[in-house]
């Protein structure tokens, strides 16, 4: 019997000498390959044995397949054990992996629970002790294709993550992300939550060491998009960041942290219809501005552009920050390299516009060329001041004359502005045809030319889309120049068009008879002056609407071939143009409904309307005619 003699027998030894029979009596591979002491740990560890029970299932396919008991358990080699063996510690062996964790939010949370050992912040993530298979095998549950789902299993759980954390839920936001849907594709190099966090040295953002606070975000970025991280160290948020400047942006202030999806995406940040927002918050922060010395103003003028406004209708094809400035290697307009130096301008705009030859010109800033609210002393700003000053005094004259005519009617008597003919065609067919599409090129100009000028107005909401309102803007502004060409043909060659002509054209008496009909009006004057058909009342409409025809069509032409202007003309030209354009239409606007709609509806002697534009017959029926013998103190005049 030699040593065993003596020994009693018992359950646990029982169990010990089967297994021991087991491995040398069944086939190879049928039971695990357990480490040659096993059967004697087992002996004593198995459920029978009395000692805490284990089992070694998963071991010859794990990481630690070739290792004995004791080499993990160290104080247990001798059995029975002469105390109690000292809990398991993985940094013995995987000592980086066991420092990292050591000061990782996991490790503190782990190891301060109630009866956890160190091994056990491992085993969180690594499984079962005896099963832990490498992180490169797919059955381990640290592996790439299921490292989201173990992330997961606490951090989806409310019960398990702080508060802050819960709030953000950071898993199911990843999963929605560029990163996330690729690796549910099943994309090998998408990035999970171990790239961007790291594995064991995991730290709080606020940690200057943690991979994805602000300070080394770009570096984390960069192992994926190295091309993106280098551009953006060589441009000024990346310079001003390793200056130490705790403000300059970095990937995840433009991009997003959990919510990245890609640019295309219009949730991305950096959308073409999102980025502009973005920007803003760092170049529209009076903070920013004020501490940094940027320019002010910039978003305002982005936004009051022609860019501006289309990108704010939906236009993704407008260009917008990037377009111009860049992505990551953002430079100043100062730097020979930057794209938006004086001398690279022309190529960078030609992306848009191909063959523009962009000049300054007056100088200035493209901003506030481009900005219908910027002021930089240029011709545009000129124009926009005299406008400003023309309008109000033009149609205040206007409603003044207006007021004062109807006043008379008010207080009776003959009108002041009597026609020498009352009676006759006053429109022949073709110039009521002229006038119809006059009307409606008119109307729909106005109507959408506001809508694009202002798109958010609540009335500009059935103009459409800002497509739809450009293409209709300029169908009608076509069929104004046709129905333009059309009529200069008709006054050239048509007998009734040369007459007209002649009637329309300024008199000497254009000027007297203004100043007779306000005098008779305001009753400083007994005489009544007697118009012509075509008084200075007809012809101040007729020359003012030649004249801002030709002024539209010409400044819209600017606008409207856009490539051709920005290759033969400088930027002031455009703007100059633009301010024109919109303000003439104001005037004109403003002339028709104070001018044009009082003589042919309001006046008391046609309303509700002249329709001579229907007829082609005059209306005119004075309210007050007086027998010419009537009154001999206050003679006509003609």
């Amino acid at each position: 019997m030699g040593k065993y003699q003596g020994m009693k027998p018992s359950p646990g030894r029982a169990v010990a000498a089967f297994l021991a029979i087991a491995f040398w009596v069944l086939p190879k591979g049928f039971v695990h390959a357990l480490p040659e002491e096993a059967e004697t740990c087992l002996a004593c560890h198995s459920r029978a044995g009395g000692a805490p029970a284990t089992t070694l299932a998963g071991f010859d396919a794990s990481a630690h397949k070739g290792l004995e008991c004791a080499s993990c358990h160290g104080g247990a080699a001798e059995a029975p054990h002469a105390a109690l063996p000292p809990p398991v510690d993985c940094g013995a062996c995987h000592a980086s992996a066991a420092r990292g964790i050591k000061i990782s939010p996991h490790g503190h949370a782990v190891s301060a629970g109630a009866g956890k050992k160190p091994a056990g912040a491992c085993l969180v993530c690594h499984g079962k002790a005896h099963a832990i298979a490498k992180v490169s095998s797919s059955r381990s549950p640290a592996s790439r294709s299921r490292q989201v789902g173990l992330c997961a299993s606490c951090h989806q759980d409310p019960a398990k993550t702080p508060s802050h954390l819960s709030r953000l839920r950071p898993v199911s936001t990843y999963a929605k992300t560029v990163h996330g849907l690729k690796a549910a594709e099943g994309n090998a190099k998408a990035a999970l939550c171990g790239d961007c966090h790291g594995t064991h040295d995991i730290r709080p953002g606020i940690d200057p060491a943690s991979r994805v606070s602000r300070n080394r975000i770009a570096e984390t970025c960069g192992r994926c998009h190295e091309s993106e991280s280098t551009a953006y160290s060589s441009g000024v948020h990346g310079r001003a960041r390793a200056e130490g400047t705790k403000e300059a942006p970095t990937c995840t202030d433009c991009h997003g942290e959990h919510d990245v999806v890609s640019v295309n995406s219009p949730r991305s940040h950096v959308s073409s219809g999102t980025i502009v927002a973005t920007c803003s918050g760092c170049h529209a922060s009076e903070r920013i501005i004020g501490k940094f010395g940027l320019p002010a103003g910039q978003v305002t003028s982005f936004n009051d552009s022609y860019h501006g406004l289309a990108a704010s209708r939906g236009l993704t094809r407008a260009a917008n920050c990037a377009s111009c400035h860049g992505w990551h290697e953002i430079l100043p307009s100062s730097d020979p390299a930057s794209s938006i130096h004086p001398n690279n301008l022309a190529k960078t705009c030609g992306t848009c516009h191909p063959g523009a030859g962009l000049s300054m010109g007056g100088g200035g800033s493209v901003h506030s060329h481009l900005s219908k609210s910027a002021s930089n002393g240029n011709p545009a700003s000129f124009f926009r001041l005299f406008y400003l000053v023309l309008i109000p005094l033009l149609v205040g004259g206007m409603l003044l004359h207006n007021l004062i005519d109807l006043a008379r009617h008010g207080l009776g008597g003959p009108r002041a502005s009597l026609k020498e003919d009352q009676g006759g065609v006053l429109l022949n067919a073709s110039e009521r045809a002229q006038h119809a599409v006059l009307a409606v090129s008119f109307l729909a100009l106005a109507y959408t030319g506001f809508a694009l000028e202002y798109p958010n107005l609540w009335w500009t909401a059935p103009a459409g889309s800002e497509e739809f309102r450009r293409w209709i803007h300029r169908a009608a502004a076509a069929a104004l120049v046709l129905i333009g060409l059309y009529h200069a043909c008709y006054l050239a060659f048509a007998a009734a068009g040369r007459e007209r002509l002649a009637a329309l054209l300024p008199a000497r008496r254009d000027l007297i008879d203004p100043l007779r009909v306000i005098a008779y009006n305001l009753r400083l004057s007994r005489r009544l002056p007697l118009l012509a058909r075509f008084s200075y009342i007809e012809k101040a409409e007729y020359w003012a609407l030649a004249w801002g025809a030709l002024v539209m069509v010409a400044t819209g032409a600017v606008l409207a071939f856009n490539r051709f202007s920005l290759a033969h003309f400088p930027l002031w030209v455009i703007e100059t143009a633009r301010v024109i354009h919109l303000m003439e239409a104001v005037l004109a606007c403003l002339a028709i409904v104070v001018w044009h709609f009082y003589w042919v509806i309001f006046d008391p002697e046609v309303y509700p309307m002249n329709w001579a534009w229907l007829t082609g017959e005059s209306e005119w029926r004075p309210l007050k005619a007086p027998p010419r013998s009537a009154d001999p103190e206050s003679p006509r005049e003609k």
